[in-house]
């Protein structure tokens, strides 16, 4: 008689002792592609089956899942989108516009799921068991407006997981370690490093209360006075040559009252074993006891052990806050993922395993002795950096179908609002003093409407900008329309706003070359990739003069414009490169003043780390070309701070350009001090244009560069380099902050 090795791994089954190989897998395909009509056999993204000789079967996922081709000679899953009906359960029309919510057919299967979730029956079969998790969990901060992400922690943990019937359950953190990028005190409630193995109790509470407390489970008793429930997709997943079948129904699960604390999403029952699959949800408003709070967003995917136990396999979890009462383009987010494997069934654990709390841990040493496979990074390396998780979008994408119209964030609807500091206080040379104010307003689910306005005291006129945008996937799309905006010449800004206003007060030197723009954007942003966004702007471009400079002011003069109405469209194309480059592409076409023209730009960098942490460093290539029609304010300037330290700013300038940089710092005191050396490379060119004259600039006629030293300060977010110019004189000190931090100053 054959026997199963006591330890078994969902994507690597062990049959006698000996590693079976790992399969390959199909096309992905997303619930929310089988809502629009995709049908028929189809892979997911990870591991939903699996037959093994003796009868061990091991199903996973659902919606992001994967079937394994060949297993050891075992037939393929075939998974349908759409099952056909049958005399126990009906099956729903996926995709259905408007499911019947509460008929007898959902309301059974919550009854039996139910009683599945009470029951407190032993199965012989599986008295016990022993896994392993192992978890990412990221602290990072995002702009609201950007593609940009910040990180700031990331940790590591393993858990040992224990369960004895009827329902004893222990975890234990055997392996924990972390690392900060940027400063933080933060400390986790322990849920967040730790899973969920019962798929929450008849109530659920995260944060130890401080985030959701006490939310009614849709599956806890009397939970039917609570929750609407509706039939909306079904599955069927066979194996074994199609002997087998697995149906699963997903349930869409709503609260009868948005206004009070509650679950919003999905929940997928195995029609037969009356299991949990997977939920895939969020909370109404009322849920979050932290004003903070913006979302909390969760998907627990289980697998199906022995053909008859649905256990933990994956669960993935978002926690974004911002502050209450100021929308300042940021928020935080907490990201946990956890892969839950290793299982071990029907072992003798010992009592002293299972006694005291829920979750208990080894000792620090122990923890950091743990020999995790992967570095703590690596996760996001792989990926080119923090992005969107599709998981989570396809959260809440599952959550706005449930509740449609509905205002799901916990933040509230009106607030006040700036894009960055400087939206309230700012000084230069063609406003002086500005101060200004905004307020946020969310009067719908997907709409969010932003406003600002200000008054120049030294052009004695104001400005404002409206900003109209809507949430959610595919293109989105953002309105914006503005008066007396302050534009800058020449495509590569030398300070931020905020150190521009202390450069511009302190020491007559303004870096900004300024005109004004009135007019409206309407962008299109595909989302969450934000691989591709269309532009379309028409606006009137005025041009600015020095309101503030006196007969003994050292202030640059004011470059002129070409004023007059300009139409443009552009599409932006973002990708990645070999040796885990990224790439932004921008073809762009206008018109003004009876004329067309077009332009094309490209910027790309490099980032690298030495795996021992001993330095890292950026390699970036930039270059546009831009067509003689246009007007000299669309042209190109470089020289100066952030392009070629050493030269005069912004000496050199043409329709067409192009700049390599190379950066690179060396911890001296971690992370407080570092030294940084740079190089700089570029060259500008006038092909059939005339500059104004009153911007004496010149193309650069030849190769310019520069080269430099630096010291950068607390985690590299500001930095003192001095620059030599090459193939030209001149010295340069810049201090500067971090790119990453520019965008909010």
């Amino acid at each position: 008689m054959r026997e199963f090795a006591r330890r078994s791994h969902p994507w690597r089954p062990v049959v006698e002792g000996t590693a079976l190989p790992k399969a390959t897998y199909q096309t992905p395909m997303s619930t929310l592609a089988r809502r629009r009509g995709l049908r028929g056999s189809a892979g997911f993204n990870g591991l939903t089956g699996r037959a093994v000789p003796n009868g061990l079967t091991i199903l996973s996922g659902l919606a992001l899942m994967a079937c394994p081709s060949v297993v050891a000679g075992a037939t393929p899953i075939d998974l349908v989108a759409q099952e056909p009906p049958s005399a126990g359960t009906p099956a729903p029309a996926a995709g259905a516009a408007d499911p019947d919510w509460n008929d007898a057919v959902v309301l059974r299967l919550v009854e039996r799921a139910r009683e599945q979730r009470q029951s407190v029956a032993v199965d012989s079969a599986m008295t016990s068991y022993q896994a392993r998790a192992l978890g990412n969990v990221y602290f990072f901060v995002d702009r609201a407006d950007s593609i940009q992400h910040v990180l700031v922690k990331g940790d590591q943990v393993a858990l040992d997981l224990y369960w004895r019937a009827p329902n004893e359950t222990q975890q234990w953190i055997v392996g924990r370690r972390d690392e900060r990028v940027l400063p933080t005190s933060i400390r986790y409630h322990l849920d967040h490093l730790t899973v969920v193995q019962d798929d929450f109790g008849d109530f659920i509470r995260l944060g130890d209360g401080d985030e959701v407390e006490a939310v009614a489970h849709p599956l806890a008793p009397d939970a039917e006075t609570i929750y609407d429930y509706a039939l909306t997709d079904s599955l069927r997943l066979s194996y074994a040559g199609g002997q087998e079948v697995v149906r699963v129904y997903e349930i869409s699960v709503r609260p009868k009252d948005l206004d009070a604390p509650g679950y919003v999403g999905t929940i997928f029952v195995d029609r037969d074993r009356a299991a949990v699959v997977r939920m895939n949800f969020s909370f109404t408003p009322a849920s979050y006891v932290d004003g903070h709070l913006d979302y909390i967003r969760i998907s627990l995917d289980n697998a199906l052990w022995m053909a008859s136990h649905w256990l933990p396999y994956r669960q993935e979890v978002e926690i974004r806050r911002e502050i209450p009462y100021l929308d300042f383009m940021a928020g935080s987010t907490i990201r946990t993922t956890f892969d839950i494997g290793d299982y071990d069934f029907n072992v003798d654990i010992p009592d002293d395993r299972m006694r005291g709390r829920g979750v208990r841990a080894v000792s620090p040493n122990q923890q950091q002795a743990f020999q995790f496979e992967r570095e703590i990074f690596a996760e996001l390396e792989e990926a080119g950096g923090i992005g969107p998780s599709p998981t989570m979008e396809e959260v809440r994408t599952q959550v706005r179908e449930v509740v449609e119209d509905e205002v799901l964030s916990g933040l509230s609807g009106f607030r006040l609002h700036a894009a960055r500091l400087s939206d309230f206080a700012r000084y230069n040379r063609a406003e002086g003093v500005f101060a200004g104010a905004g307020v946020t307003l969310r009067p719908h689910a997907d709409l969010q409407l932003r406003t600002t306005g200000g008054y120049a005291f030294g052009r004695r006129g104001a400005s404002g900008a409206l900003s109209l945008s809507r949430e959610g996937s595919g293109f989105v799309p953002t309105l914006d329309v503005y008066w007396d905006a302050t534009g800058d010449i020449g495509g590569h800004p030398g300070a931020t706003p905020l150190e521009n206003t202390i450069s511009s007060a302190s020491g007559d030197k303004d870096y900004l070359d300024p005109f004004f723009r009135r007019g409206a954007t309407l962008t299109l942003e595909g989302r969450p990739a934000r691989r591709l966004s269309v532009r379309v702007a028409v606006e009137d471009h005025v041009g600015a003069r020095d309101v503030v400079s006196g007969p003994d002011s050292e202030f640059r003069p004011v470059r002129s414009i070409e004023e007059g109405t300009i139409a443009t469209l552009a599409a932006t194309f973002r990708s990645g490169l070999p040796a885990g480059g990224r790439a932004a592409l921008t073809i762009a076409g206008g018109f003004m003043n009876d004329r067309a023209f077009g332009s094309t730009s490209l910027e790309s960098w490099w980032d690298f780390e030495d795996r021992d942490e001993r330095w890292s460093g950026r390699v970036s290539i930039s270059g546009a070309f831009t067509e003689s029609g246009a007007p000299p304010q669309t042209f190109h300037l470089i020289g100066g701070r952030h392009t070629l330290p050493g030269h005069d700013y912004r000496a050199f300038g043409g329709n067409a350009y192009w700049l390599a940089r190379m950066e690179t710092t060396v911890p001296v005191w971690r992370p407080y001090l570092g030294v940084r050396a740079f190089a700089a490379l570029g060259a500008t060119y006038l092909d059939g244009v005339v500059l104004p004259a009153d911007w004496a600039v010149t193309g650069s006629s030849d190769l310019r560069g520069s080269a430099g030293l630096g010291l950068s300060f607390g985690y590299d977010s500001m930095r003192v380099d001095v620059g030599r110019a090459l193939w030209g004189s001149g010295w340069e000190a810049v201090f500067s902050v971090s790119p990453q931090f520019r965008s909010w100053l």
